[in-house]
């Protein structure tokens, strides 16, 4: 009874508040056009049936209403010369959907239209009469109604899906798509169990002994997330192919090979497995020490503790962190296109499909069967292995964990550490030492050559990203501040989905959000001439947005837990609407969660690579794919010039917000308090 009443008066506060009534509107709204509408656009896509020999044939009628209407001078031959132009013009249009010209492809169908709109039975009579009266190719009227109601017919279909298992088929019997799954698998699974065993020892390091690198691990952490996804794939060739400094200059070996799967391998692991480092150190810090210590204080040896207690506990945030590594090398497009050589992905695949321009259904079809995979994953890890493991580790460790001493244990495991650690700032440093000499592998005489060559070309790209990086970062922070705040302090229907689809995004691969948001919006929702917003900035803006909301969304949800509601609800009865609660008590109590939001979105979006890759056009010029345009024909000093600038700029701009940070975040005052509180504490 209390339980109906409480959800009775959740839904009178909620009526009662006509300004949170439309932001969750706007919100689903945005989530249903953006995140669902896409995804199923493309999905129906790839069961559609095929139109090549519909379109094939309208070409050759074009072609005879051509032909027919040269035979005559007289001017009963006019409509059907437009009508022939406007035909070939209709063929243009279906490889113009392809290649995604938007509004050439609204003109074109326009003409078309137009064109058919002035044909009537008296005109086809006149064209008829003047084309025999001409002595050419006998024709009758039955032949011109015929092939003009196929014209008519095609134009009303195109764009218009009947079921079909045809991409499919035609998928699963070409050797080489069965390969890219299977390739895609396997490197998934190598990256994902080494990246997560390299992350757990730093973790473990980091947390169980007493180090003075605890800094350089920090520093290891935010390069991938600060830098483009291929830079290290650009290091490695540098390193180790066939003009690399280590396999031809130290080694002498002249015909090293690190495209392939190895150097997959190499680049994803030193990417992603700082991912697991800062998942698995925050599970780690959550073990009790005393469960540990009894188990030694009973005799058992370090090493018994380590696999009968602490191993255990860490079980499901291993296989989380294997999970969410498993998902992101899946997804990577840019190692293995910079660097897998013949070894082909699943992503890799789809975007060279698409650039082919050939049937439109098989990239789509890719898509979805790349999108059922990482569902998968993302299902096991979001509604299985995360709740297993808040449910191993609850709360705080109760206090501060003893060091491990023992040097036989230390000495290894952080010269390990320290090696990688090494190794993968060398890779990063190597970046901008690259851009500095002549031609990389043959002349090592420093000169400014390839960034005079940047700058030659202009800085619309920088600006582009700049501009469209900053405004996604101001979106994603309110809009995942927004969605946190409704997720955890506020009860309505439609709240899980809310929450589902907002993380949804996370198993979405970058390659497939960007084909399924061209394909929604190349000729306007639903086909329909309105919102597109293909070739546009809005659209990159939008990729973007939806890319970043998940993460910014779980710090905002993270924060808003600890936050007791009487504080909120204090405001409330004091007369205060919903608005006014959230920017005067919700957001200010959150700021560090949004202006860390803030940052990591500008990062994400600056060098994001899979998704824009198909979105950008002449008007928005974006720095990424003129890095991968330039790495394509072998010019990699000038690709270390553009990426050393590229990480410049995100460096620079992230040190510009955290000083904003120092200021609007937590006063110094207030940490100084809690650090002096947890000292007291402990």
């Amino acid at each position: 009874m209390a339980n109906k009443q409480g959800k009775s008066l959740d839904r009178k506060k909620l009526l009662g508040d006509p300004v949170l009534v439309l932001v969750i509107l706007a919100i689903m709204a945005f989530l249903l056009l953006f995140v669902v509408y896409p995804l199923a656009t493309v999905t129906a896509q790839s069961f559609s049936r095929s139109e090549t020999n519909m379109i094939a044939e309208v070409k050759d009628i074009g072609e005879w209403f051509t032909a027919r209407a040269k035979e005559t001078e007289e001017e009963a031959a006019e409509p059907f010369k437009n009508l022939g132009s406007s035909v070939s013009e209709f063929h243009k249009f279906y490889n113009r959907y392809r290649r995604n010209n938007a509004q050439e492809v609204i003109d074109s169908r326009a003409a078309l239209k137009a064109a058919m709109g002035k044909i009537d039975d008296s005109t086809i009579e006149a064209f008829v009469t003047a084309v025999n009266g001409s002595g050419g190719t006998e024709i009758t009227a039955e032949d011109v109604k015929t092939r003009l109601e196929s014209v008519k017919k095609a134009e009303a279909q195109l764009g218009k899906t009947a079921f079909s298992m045809d991409a499919y088929v035609t998928l699963f019997q070409r050797k080489s798509f069965q390969q890219a799954i299977r390739n895609t698998l396997l490197l998934g699974a190598i990256t994902g169990t080494i990246a997560t065993l390299i992350g757990f020892v730093f973790a473990y390091v980091d947390m169980y002994t007493r180090t003075k690198f605890s800094p350089m691990f920090r520093v290891i952490s935010i390069l991938p997330i600060v830098s483009p996804p291929f830079v290290l794939s650009l290091s490695a060739i540098m390193l180790f192919g066939k003009r690399g400094i280590i396999t031809r200059h130290l080694l002498g070996i002249m015909d090293a090979n690190i495209n392939g799967l190895h150097g997959i391998v190499l680049v994803q692991v030193l990417t992603f497995f700082p991912v697991c480092y800062l998942m698995l150190k925050g599970l780690l810090a959550n073990i009790d020490p005393s469960i540990e210590e009894s188990a030694r204080n009973m005799g058992a040896s370090r090493w018994k503790v380590f696999t009968t207690v602490t191993l255990p506990l860490m079980l499901p945030g291993i296989g989380n962190a294997f999970l969410v590594t498993f998902i992101e090398a899946v997804a990577d497009f840019a190692n293995p296109q910079m660097i897998g050589g013949d070894y082909r992905t699943l992503a890799e695949m789809v975007y060279n499909e698409y650039a082919l321009q050939g049937d439109p259904r098989l990239p789509a079809a890719m898509s979805v069967v790349m999108l059922l995979i990482t569902i998968v994953l993302f299902t096991l890890e979001k509604y299985w292995l995360e709740r297993k493991s808040v449910a191993t580790l609850s709360g705080k460790a109760s206090r501060i964990r003893q060091p491990i001493d023992d040097r036989s244990v230390v000495v290894p495991l952080v010269t390990f550490c320290m090696l990688i650690s090494i190794f993968v700032i060398s890779m990063y440093a190597l970046i901008p030492l690259g851009a500095s000499f002549e031609q990389w592998g043959r002349k090592f005489n420093l000169v400014p050559t390839h960034f005079k060559e940047v700058f030659s070309r202009g800085l619309e790209p920088f600006w582009d990203a700049l501009e469209l990086s900053l405004i996604s970062a101001f979106v994603t922070a309110f809009m995942s501040m927004i969605i946190a705040y409704l997720v955890v302090k506020r009860k309505f229907i439609g709240r899980g989905l809310m929450e589902f689809m907002t993380m949804f995004a996370m198993a979405v691969p970058g390659t497939v959000l960007g084909i399924a948001l061209l394909r929604g919006y190349i000729t306007g929702i639903f086909n329909s001439g309105h919102m597109v917003l293909a070739g546009s900035g809005t659209i990159l803006v939008i990729a973007f947005v939806v890319r970043s909301l998940p993460v910014g969304t779980r710090s905002g949800v993270a924060a808003l837990r600890q936050i007791d509601k009487s504080i909120e609800e204090s405001a409330y009865d004091m007369g205060a609407g919903s608005g006014k609660v959230f920017t005067s008590v919700t957001l200010p109590l959150i700021k560090d969660s949004f202006l860390s939001g803030l940052v990591t979105t500008f990062a994400r979006s600056i060098t994001a690579t899979s998704a824009v890759i198909f979105l950008v056009s002449p008007a928005w010029r974006l720095i990424t794919p003129q890095i991968m345009s330039v790495v394509d024909r072998g010019r990699y000093s000038e690709a270390c010039a553009w990426a050393t600038m590229l990480m410049i700029i995100v460096y620079s701009s992230i040190a510009l917000m955290n000083l904003m940070l120092s200021f609007f975040g937590t006063s110094r005052r207030q940490k100084r308090a809690e650090k002096k509180f947890k000292e007291v504490q402990s």
